[in-house]
């Protein structure tokens, strides 16, 4: 996990720290995951990996020599022969540039996500997300020039103040880009995120989803030759709708299938994620890593210490 963002959205309760503020501190992090991902290993040893997610925060905060860095470690410490995946979540379009697109696809990143939330301006001011759709356009165009080949993209319904006519609006747009996949989340409302106070403060601009939004996403998918491949539901979700995941043939996100298959263990690295162990029994285990990056810093040993235990437990 890379817990950096260039500004945190006003929905978002991830682990989102503003790079600005801790940007001379980023190669300490990547020092501490590559303890944390010796230490892993020792356990995961001889076991087969099938995918590797890079997420965040925005992963693309990174520099592209940190990019390289972090590439480096994860392939000195476990074994990319089995990897049937390898993915980046860019997320944020003003993350994006020439160089690093050209640094993940040297290092061997085959699934890209540029996620816009949304092609109106007026929303992405609103849920504090610093970019234009002019640069969500631009990103994934250099995307493809970079050669990547397999590109999702996030959208979410039920953003404050929009309506059933501008999400239709921001699937034309998507469709004109044509994606290979596509994932549209439900809004949740979580009471870590700043949306919440902003939405009481703001009734007028409340958070909505429609049949006829979840329509609009289908029908969208589908004249891009998407079908649906999983989905899930969170609390508190606007319309008491879910996340619906849409893929091109042979385009399908394998990191989200296994995860909502629940019969995988996840060897989670970085501040804020969550390792899994499925036991032969089928039980499952889940071990959280601390989430404020600061915390991470300075009660490393202790995250360590903690991770060690759960996993000699057994996996």
């Amino acid at each position: 996990g890379i817990p950096f963002c260039p500004t945190t959205c006003m929905y978002c309760s991830f682990p989102s720290n503003p790079i600005k503020k801790f940007e001379g501190k980023v190669d300490t992090y990547l020092s501490l995951l590559e303890q944390e991902m010796e230490q892993v290993s020792e356990v995961f040893a001889g076991r087969i990996l099938d995918t590797v997610y890079i997420g965040g925060g925005t992963p693309t905060t990174l520099t592209p020599s940190q990019m390289h860095r972090l590439n480096e470690a994860l392939r000195r410490y476990f074994d990319f022969d089995t990897v049937l995946e390898y993915t980046m979540e860019a997320g944020r379009p003003d993350s994006i540039t020439k160089e690093k697109l050209a640094a993940m696809r040297e290092i061997g990143i085959g699934r890209l996500s540029v996620n816009p939330q949304t092609m109106h301006e007026e929303t992405l001011k609103v849920i504090g997300r610093r970019h234009t759709v002019a640069q969500t356009v631009e990103a994934f165009h250099m995307a493809r020039d970079a050669g990547f080949s397999n590109i999702n993209t996030d959208l979410i319904l039920g953003l404050p103040g929009e309506d059933e006519r501008m999400v239709a609006e921001t699937f034309e747009k998507i469709k004109e880009l044509s994606p290979d996949s596509l994932t549209v989340h439900s809004m949740a409302i979580k009471r870590a995120a700043a949306m919440h106070d902003f939405l009481e403060k703001h009734p007028e601009l409340e958070s909505k989803n429609t049949p006829e939004m979840m329509e609009s996403a289908m029908r969208c998918a589908a004249k891009m030759g998407m079908q649906p491949y999983y989905l899930y539901r969170q609390k508190n979700m606007a319309g008491n709708f879910e996340n619906v995941g849409y893929a091109k043939e042979g385009k399908y996100g394998l990191y989200n299938i296994l995860i909502m298959e629940e019969v995988q263990s996840v060897a989670a690295i970085g501040a804020g994620v969550i390792s899994k162990t499925v036991h032969e029994d089928g039980l499952i285990e889940r071990c959280a890593n601390v989430k404020d990056v600061s915390l991470y810093f300075s009660a490393f040993d202790q995250v360590i210490q903690k991770k060690r235990l759960f996993y000699e437990r057994g996996i």
